[in-house]
């Protein structure tokens, strides 16, 4: 029998946050389309699930940068991909924030 994972039942370790990337643009400004091979994928999404703070090796407890539903920056390399249906979540440390949208 053969379970599949739903985005609503992943609870994020300590220290990491689950983010929906947003939407890969296929047209510019401009009203050129885009080829699905360009491949660049946007560093910004919205948060889907937080993780439990940390206590760093100084003893210090560092909170998650940001909240459920807020939208973050993240690092171009930051974190680790996670296929659910054909979107790609990405699993990213609280480090891995760069900024919140307001």
């Amino acid at each position: 029998m053969s379970k599949t994972i739903s985005v609503k039942s992943l609870n994020p370790a300590p220290g990491y946050l689950l983010v929906e990337p947003a939407k890969q643009e296929k047209k510019t400004d401009s009203g050129i389309y885009l080829p699905d091979s360009h491949e660049e994928k946007p560093q910004y999404g919205t948060v889907l699930a937080v993780g439990e703070s940390i206590i760093s090796e100084s003893g210090v407890k560092i909170k998650a940068p940001a909240q459920k539903t807020n939208t973050v920056v993240y690092k171009k390399w930051g974190g680790n991909e996670f296929q659910v249906g054909d979107i790609e979540y990405q699993f990213l440390k609280f480090e891995d924030i760069l900024a919140v949208v307001k």
